[in-house]
This record gives structure tokens, sequence and C-alpha cells, in this order.
């Protein structure tokens, strides 16, 4: 575990419409593989500060979502949204990443540095 730097490492850019998209919400799904190959999905609470995205949470360090990322730390994470069942209309930013854990303030946290986005039904950036 590093301390928190900076500098960013992630080469995946942001639209601007993906960009407003994951500023302007809270929750995301995390998923993580562990070491035999089993796959694990969790929520998470997240901040996004334009390039990367962030989450903590209560035990972390304890948590099979930190384990998995020891051995392995390579991530996804999904944030959508369904804006209307008739007719149906989903928004959405995936983004596919590393994860490094650091600390901050005493604080175990996690950054993910996109690698690669993508998006749909956020208008003409969606890929």
């Amino acid at each position: 575990m590093t301390e928190e730097t900076s500098e960013p490492k992630g080469t995946a850019v942001f639209s601007e419409e993906e960009a407003e998209f994951l500023a302007e919400r809270f929750i995301a799904r995390v998923a993580t593989v562990s070491e035999g190959g089993q796959p694990h999905v969790v929520p998470v609470a997240y901040r996004f500060d334009g390039r990367n995205l962030d989450f903590g949470g209560w035990n972390l360090r304890k948590s099979l979502k930190f384990r998995n990322l020891a051995g392995n730390a390579r991530v996804a994470v999904v944030v959508d949204e369904i804006l209307s069942t008739r007719p149906w209309k989903a928004c959405g930013v995936e983004v596919r990443g590393t994860a490094e854990p650091y600390t901050r303030q005493g604080e175990t946290r996690v950054r993910i540095r996109p690698r690669e986005v993508r998006s749909w039904g956020l208008g003409d950036s969606s890929r």
C-alpha cells in the first residue's frame, strides 16, 4: 500500500458527458476476481476526481474485494441508471482498469486508474 499520489497513471480519457455522469452519482458496482478466478461484484460509494474513481469503506482491509485486489489489481466498475422503463432507456459508464490501495489521513482507500472506458445512453459520446 502506498501513500496517496497526485500523479495520474491512467490512460483512459473521459468524454465531457461521461465525466459529468460520474461526478453526479455516488454508487458504483466494483467487480474483482479471486485468485481462483471467482468473480465478486459489490456496490461501493465512490468519488470521481475527473480522472480516477476512489472508494473506501468500513473495515475495507478485511473485505473480500480488498483481498481479491491484493492478488489481482484488475477491476471493472459500472455506474448506471434506468431513466425510463416505458420506453426502456438506460445509461451508464463502465470503467476497466487497475486498483491501487493507498492511505490518506490514516484511512485506507482504493484508487481505480482507468485503462478503458465504455458508455451507453449518454448521447453522442456513448461508445
